[in-house]
Order: structure tokens, then C-alpha cells, then sequence
């Protein structure tokens, strides 16, 4: 009956621990439930091997590999033929010698044995006229099955010299079953062990999850949900351009690093994804796009000082200065001279504007500014208006000849510019003119 009892007492505690791993620090409780041989020892014995149930356990993990607990046992006993009732209850200490899938162990204790021919329930099941104190040593070891449950078996010595008791041999073999870790996401990894402990993960992990599958856990994955290569940490490279989606600027299309991984189809250094004009080449500073050049003279719109006209590069997009022009301006033929109080052209003059006017004809996008001037004879305001009367004098004749009015301009500047002495005729003569100044500047547009 009370080997029945013992056993059922056993079941709801089997029934309690529900979270197992072998039994360290992280896993400190260890129950066991088994059977027990009992052989009992010393002079005048005759005693045969005799099997008995439960034997029970449960044991708390200290650190450095030792552990302290507690162990009833329940079983038969045989001497001289006589059959006896076997009960022990007993503190034990014991130390892992070893980790592992197999695990051996010493252990002590000490307790106390009941071996007694009759049953007697009133007295407990230690009466003190029955039982003995008992010091024991054994040794054992744990076959883990997996992290959960563990074959074990043991052998103890146990001494017990006291009145009706006897030295004896305690064999047990059993399954053992350890517990304690919290394991708050149920993925039989311990929380002290595990380093995402709010997800179910793997054990290869560290507690960790895969989502992707691809080999590396959630919380070293900058994909979780995408599977991707170690190398790009976890993520895919659609295009197999060598980088990475998530630093792609273009994931569905191969590029450079370059480019941000997006590529350059025609070549002008901006990525497609920015580039306004992607098939055609043109300038960064543009979004990619060539600047508009009206004259098709090679020179854009924003640079080109004539962008209506083809021009030159050297020219900043003008036609190229007319030399030949500006070489007759600064030569010594520049120079129309008038009678006194007059604004009436000579032969002469007339032969040096139709020189002018081919050339301006040569040159037809070119303007010029004609200068009139007049010596100190008379007030300064009839000298001013007959200085414009002579520069006008020039642009009639060129506009008669067929040069466009709007390209030539005139001013008089009356007496104020003389280039000889007012105080001789000759003077006086040289300063009674009209002339493109050699200072004045070739309007090209």
C-alpha cells in the first residue's frame, strides 16, 4: 500500500514542470521518478536482489556542479528468506564530474532507512522504533535523451548500524526530468540564454528567428523577410549588380556603385534614376540634360554672349572678332576732317565710308558708335550740335549705302575732346572731325 500511495503521490508533481533542460543554472530543478534494488549487507545476512517503486527526487542546481535535494525511496527487501517492507527518505548533495550527453555524478547523504516485516501506518511511515539514521554515498549517471528527460541510473552505499536495520545496497534506475529556466516564447531556449526572448526562434540562433530562411537570424538580418547571401547581410540583390536592394537606388536594374547601383545609359555621369534626359548625354548641373543652344554654335544658351548667332568658343559664342575692321578703326585712316563750320563730306571721306560699309557688310552682326567733333571756334553749344551734325553725316552716308541705321550709333562731344592745339589753324583743323574712336568698343551681337 504504501509503495501504491507513494507512486500516486508522484504523478501530480510529474505533472507540474513543464519547461526541462539538464540541470545548470539556468535549469537549477531536476525531479526523477524510478525503481529501486534493494540488497541488504553485513554478517548473518543472506539477502537476494529485490525490486520496489517509487523512487523519487527532487534536486536544485547550487553552481560549480554541485547540487543539493531531497530523495524517497520505496521498495522490498529480502533476508533469510523473510521478506521485508523498504522505505528511506534522505538529503543528498551531489557533484557533476562532467557535461554533457552523459553525465556522471558522485553523491552523499543522509537520511533516514525503514526495513520492517510488518505494515503499521499509525506510526507514520518513519516510526522511530522502525527506523534508522543513515549515511550514504553512491554514484551515477545521466543518459540525456534530449534537452527534456534523462535515463538515470545510481548505486549507493548506505550505512545504517542502528537496531533492527541493516547496511544495504540501493540501486535505482529511472527517468529524470529538469526544469526551471523561464522560457517566456515557448521555443525551448532558456531566457537567460536566449537573445530574442519575446519570439520564438532556433537553438542554432540563440533563441533567435530565421523568417527568410536563408541561414542568418532576424536580429542579425537587415531583411528578415526576404532571404538574401551573408555577404549583403541577409538582404537580396534583384539585379546582381553587387549591391545590396535596400542601398540600391535602382533594384531592378544593374548599375554602378557609382550610381548608387542604377545605371548610366548614356553616359554623362548621372544616374538614370536622377537623370532628366537619360538617353541622351548631358550636363550634371542640368539633371542630365544638354543646355539648349539656339545657334548651334557649340556653345550653350547661359554661356553664349550672341546665343542668336553661331559664334565661336574662343568668342564666348560671338562670330570672331573682325579683324580686319578693328585694325582699319585703330589705323590713321580713321579720321574725317570738315571744313570750318561744316558738316559736308568730302571725296575723301565719302571713299573711307564705302571701305567701311564693305566691311560691315562682311561682317554683318557687327556695330560701331561714330564720334563727332569740333574745334573752339564759336560758342560751345553751337560746337556741340555741330559735332553730332558730322557724326551724323557718317551714319546717313552708310545708311544710304545700305548698312541697317540700328547698327550704327553716333554722339558729339563738341569742343570737349580735342586732339590738337585750339590756338592754331592747323590745329584748328585737325580737331574739325568726325571718327570711330579708337577707345570705343565693337558691339558684336
Amino acid at each position: 500500500m504504501n509503495a501504491i500511495k507513494s507512486f500516486l503521490i508522484a504523478l501530480p508533481l510529474m505533472a507540474i514542470f513543464t519547461t526541462t533542460h539538464a540541470q545548470t543554472s539556468e535549469n537549477p530543478w531536476a525531479i526523477a521518478v524510478g525503481a529501486d534494488l534493494i540488497n541488504l549487507q553485513g554478517e548473518n545476512v543472506n539477502s537476494a536482489l529485490k525490486f520496489g517503486a517509487p523512487a523519487l527526487s527532487l534536486s536544485r542546481y547550487l553552481g560549480a556542479g554541485f547540487s543539493i535535494g531531497a530523495q524517497y525511496a520505496v521498495g522490498n527487501a529480502e533476508n533469510n528468506g523473510v521478506d521485508l517492507d523498504y522505505n528511506s527518505l534522505d538529503g543528498i548533495v551531489k557533484y557533476n564530474v562532467s557535461e554533457g550527453k552523459v553525465l556522471p555524478y558522485l553523491f552523499a547523504g543522509y537520511g533516514l532507512s525503514k526495513i520492517s516485516e510488518g505494515k503499521n501506518d499509525d506510526y507514520g511511515f518513519f516510526p522511530s522504533t522502525e527506523s534508522s539514521r543513515t549515511v550514504l554515498g553512491g554514484v551515477g549517471v545521466n543518459f540525456y535523451l534530449d534537452d527534456n528527460f534523462a535515463i538515470n541510473v545510481s548505486t549507493s552505499y548506505r550505512g545504517s548500524n542502528e537496531m533492527n536495520s541493516y547496511n544495504h545496497l540501493q540501486h535505482i534506475i529511472g527517468l529524470s526530468y529538469n526544469f526551471g529556466a523561464g522560457d517566456a516564447d515557448k521555443d525551448g531556449v532558456p531566457d537567460q540564454k536566449d537573445t530574442c526572448p519575446d519570439v520564438p526562434g532556433l537553438k542554432e540562433f540563440d533563441g533567435c528567428p530565421d523568417s527568410d530562411g536563408d541561414g542568418i537570424p532576424d536580429n542579425k538580418d537587415r531583411c528578415p523577410d526576404l532571404a538574401g547571401p551573408e555577404e549583403f547581410q541577409g538582404c537580396p540583390d534583384s539585379d546582381g549588380d553587387g549591391i545590396a536592394d535596400p542601398d540600391d537606388a535602382c533594384p531592378e536594374k544593374a548599375g554602378s556603385a557609382a550610381m548608387n547601383g542604377c545605371p548610366d545609359s548614356d553616359g554623362d555621369g548621372v544616374g538614370d534614376h536622377e537623370d532628366r534626359c537619360p538617353e541622351v548625354a548631358g550636363d550634371p548641373a542640368n539633371n542630365g540634360c544638354p543646355w539648349s543652344d539656339r545657334d548651334n554654335d557649340g556653345v550653350p544658351d547661359k554661356d553664349d554672349a550672341c546665343p542668336d548667332v553661331e559664334g565661336t568658343i574662343a568668342s564666348n559664342g560671338c562670330p570672331d572678332a573682325p579683324t580686319d575692321l578693328i585694325n582699319f578703326i585703330n589705323s590713321e585712316q580713321n579720321r574725317f576732317l570738315f571744313s570750318a563750320s561744316s558738316s559736308k563730306l568730302s571725296a575723301e571721306n565719302i571713299a573711307i565710308l564705302d571701305n567701311i560699309k564693305a566691311l560691315l557688310s562682311q561682317y554683318p552682326n557687327v556695330t560701331i558708335t561714330v564720334e563727332g567733333h569740333a574745334s573752339s571756334d564759336g560758342s560751345s553749344a553751337y560746337n556741340q550740335k555741330l559735332s553730332e551734325k558730322r557724326a551724323a553725316a557718317l551714319k546717313d552716308h552708310l545708311v544710304t549705302s545700305g548698312v541697317s541705321p540700328d547698327r550704327v550709333k553716333t554722339i558729339g562731344y563738341g569742343e570737349t575732346k580735342p586732339i590738337d592745339e585750339n590756338n592754331t589753324a592747323k590745329g584748328r583743323k585737325n580737331n574739325r572731325r568726325a571718327e570711330i574712336n579708337r577707345s570705343a568698343k565693337l558691339k558684336i551681337d
